[in-house]
């Protein structure tokens, strides 16, 4: 069995998509992120300072948020044993 087996490469080396076609969608995306990223800013988590949901009541990347979340489960559960 040999080992060193390349692939081939294809006969026509014909684009698939048409160079004017991907470099419109390649503008079209740029400016699409350019528009996000003005039109949304980012908050920060009032917690680590990384990227947060923007909700204003609550300011909190998903990882402290499911940590608040655990937080409330284990001291609910605890309170029924202490009493």
């Amino acid at each position: 069995m040999n080992t060193d087996m390349k692939r081939k490469t294809p006969a026509s080396a014909e684009p698939v998509i048409e160079p004017a076609i991907l470099e419109e969608a390649k503008r079209s995306l740029a400016t699409d992120r350019a528009e996000t990223d003005r039109a949304v800013p980012v908050a920060k988590c009032s917690v680590c300072g990384s990227e947060a949901s923007p909700n204003p009541v609550e300011q909190l990347c998903w990882v402290c948020r499911r940590l608040k979340i655990s937080a409330w489960r284990d001291v609910e559960s605890q309170a029924p044993a202490q009493e």
